[in-house]
């Protein structure tokens, strides 16, 4: 017999947490919780739905990890840490082994970066997940998509394209959900830069996560900041795993890829080394790939020369 709504939430939610600012977790009508004093409360919600954000036939573990890491991924992008999240999950039928692994791989991540899950919902219906992560940054020290400046350096972190390429390949048949090809495996399982986001604050002057398309978040972040940006094609990140790509089709991943979830920010020049020494002690690499100028919008730059770059960024209601 399927498990009950409520059978669902004891089973596979409501695990402790060793958090002490928890007053009060699942399996009440709300959660008590203790905000930290002094500290600014950042707030993040993502949802995905299944042919939409994920294929149908995800491993449920990876639907789990993602659901959450995509979240972590904007609170890095603010410079903060992440204490509580809710989930709120829309299924078609109560599943015990989907369940079991789905909450596996979520709470895997959760514990990872210290996070409680606190309360959130289930239904019957489509498959479709939504989780809210809740953390705490220094008021004065938040990262934003603003403040970026003329002359700053324009860094993006790890390889954006893998995770692109790997969907491609999930989407063509050449890989499976079990491949251990490193493309699929990026797809499947995004890391977000929490440690990196918070060696940020004081140094980036502006900083978003990469979750839409490099050029395309680019633009946003050149437009919140009132200044345009210059990318030098020929400094863009290319991966081991795009190595054996046509210059176009590594440009093309690169730059609209999507789902990487890698920082983008700016820097003042004098700050790069620092921060580079920083990140590669976490384990993670950055690379300087133009810098904001005057004007607006993004500008790409081949061997000094301005070049067009056909597409854009995801956009869930572009036709």
């Amino acid at each position: 017999m399927p498990l009950g709504e409520f059978d669902v939430i004891a089973r596979y939610f409501s695990r402790n947490s060793p958090r002490g600012d928890v007053l009060l977790g699942v399996g009440d009508d709300a959660a008590l919780l203790t905000p930290a004093p002094g500290q600014a409360l950042v707030v993040a919600t993502d949802t995905l739905v299944e042919g939409r954000h994920f294929l149908a036939g995800t491993p449920a573990s990876a639907i789990g990890h993602q659901a959450l890491a995509v979240n972590l991924s904007d609170l890095a992008a603010m410079g903060a840490e992440p204490a509580w999240a809710l989930l709120s999950l829309s299924m078609p039928q109560s599943d015990e082994r989907w369940l079991a692994d789905f909450a596996d791989g979520l709470y895997a991540l959760a514990e990872r970066h210290g996070v409680a899950l606190v309360g959130g919902d289930t239904v019957s219906g489509p498959l479709v997940v939504t989780v809210e992560v809740l953390g705490f940054v220094p008021p004065a020290a938040a990262l934003r998509r603003s403040g970026a400046s003329v002359g700053d350096l324009i860094i993006v972190s790890g390889a954006p394209g893998v995770p692109a390429a790997g969907l491609e390949e999930l989407q063509s048949g050449r890989a499976t959900f079990a491949s251990q090809d490193a493309r699929v495996r990026r797809f499947l399982r995004a890391e977000p830069r929490l440690a990196l986001g918070r060696a940020l604050r004081g140094f980036a002057t502006a900083a978003m996560d990469v979750s839409d398309g490099l050029l395309g978040d680019l633009g946003k972040l050149a437009r919140a900041s009132s200044v345009g940006a210059c990318i030098d094609l020929e400094r863009l990140p290319v991966a081991p795993e795009l190595a054996g790509y046509p210059l176009a089709e590594q440009e093309r991943l690169v730059l609209h890829g999507g789902d990487d979830y890698e920082l983008l920010f700016t820097l003042r020049a004098n700050h790069f080394g620092r921060i580079a020494h920083l990140a590669e002690a976490g384990g993670c690499s950055l690379r300087c790939i133009g810098s904001m100028v005057q004007g607006e919008g993004v500008e790409c730059r081949r061997a000094g020369a301005r070049v067009n770059v056909a597409g854009q960024g995801y956009d869930h209601f572009a036709s």
